[in-house]
């Protein structure tokens, strides 16, 4: 049994976990409980194991679908694309819709966090027909992050413009030392506080130092860089909005709610928005499970 299969029987105890065949790769999905199905997605350096304080809990009422996604943990990495489209929002969230048709999932509820959070906004934008409900976790999108960018900012989160620089410039220095790299991020943001489950923690650090993950992390910032950018340029110009009612919590400890108005940003974005700031820094689903539980729950019903 790998690390990884000893930790989901000890965090996710009765999730079964599957490997399920996309059109441009595999994907490892863990499944549990009953009920309406509920997709959720992780935030960086992670994956799906960051919801251990929230899914088995959800499970009671949910059928609760936890996935790696493309570039992490244990489902597919491509590597270097043109204009970085294998790593663009769209092409994730298309990846992600596949996943759950494949489960026997046609219409649905999500939860993202970072990461996870800017591929599910991009699916409920783009496919908002497939989505009923939408729980968004620390993120603003990338055209009001980008447009928005103080020096502080820039210097809390370095890494949105270090890791968008061409490769191999980010890849080779990140090689250096990437458990270091990969740490400072999951424990060196400003209003970081997140216990880290210790086996968990490990589990994060060996999957995303890989030589195929680390790439993928650059890929993925430098899409957010180009190809959601201009997503989100053509939605505004044609004036989408995200159709579902949607949920928005934040860190306000945390750099993006020291430093956006997200009712502002978010409300011009999804106008059945609701708001929920929690009391911690970025990593949500592990600082404060037990307060974003409660409020999915009252949400999501």
């Amino acid at each position: 049994m790998t690390l990884f299969e000893d930790l989901d029987k000890r965090l996710l105890p009765g999730f079964k976990r599957q490997r399920v065949q996309t059109t441009e790769g595999e994907i490892l999905a863990l499944v549990g409980g009953e009920g309406p199905p509920l997709l959720m997605l992780h935030g960086d350096p992670q994956t799906h194991l960051c919801w251990h304080g929230i899914a088995p809990r959800l499970a009671e009422d949910y059928s609760v679908v936890l996935t790696d996604l493309r570039g992490r943990g244990e489902s597919h990495k491509p590597g270097l694309s043109p204009g970085h489209l294998a790593y663009a929002k769209r092409t994730y969230a298309k990846e992600q819709l596949e996943v759950m048709e494949a489960l026997g999932f046609d219409n649905f509820r999500l939860v993202g966090h970072d990461r996870g959070a800017r591929v599910a906004r991009r699916m409920a934008l783009d496919h908002p027909e497939r989505i009923e409900r939408l729980a968004i976790m620390d993120i603003v999108p990338a055209l009001d992050f980008y447009a928005h960018t103080t020096a502080q900012i820039a210097q809390d989160y370095y890494y949105f413009f270090f890791l968008t620089q061409p490769a191999p410039i980010p890849e080779s220095l990140i090689r250096g030392d990437p458990e270091i790299f990969m740490g400072q991020i999951l424990t060196g943001l400003p209003g970081q506080t997140a216990p880290y489950d210790p086996e968990a923690f490990k589990a994060y650090i060996a999957a995303s130092t890989s030589e195929e993950a680390i790439v993928a992390l650059c890929e993925c910032f430098r899409a957010g860089l180009s190809q959601d950018i201009g997503h989100d340029r053509d939605d505004r110009a044609a004036g989408r909005t995200i159709a579902c009612p949607t949920l928005v919590m934040w860190g306000d400890q945390g750099v993006v709610g020291k430093n956006f108005d997200i009712r502002s940003i978010w409300k011009a974005w999804a106008p059945d928005s609701r708001f929920e700031p929690m009391p911690c820094g970025h990593f949500i689903p592990e600082e404060e499970p037990d307060r974003a539980l409660r409020a999915l729950r009252e949400f999501l019903v």
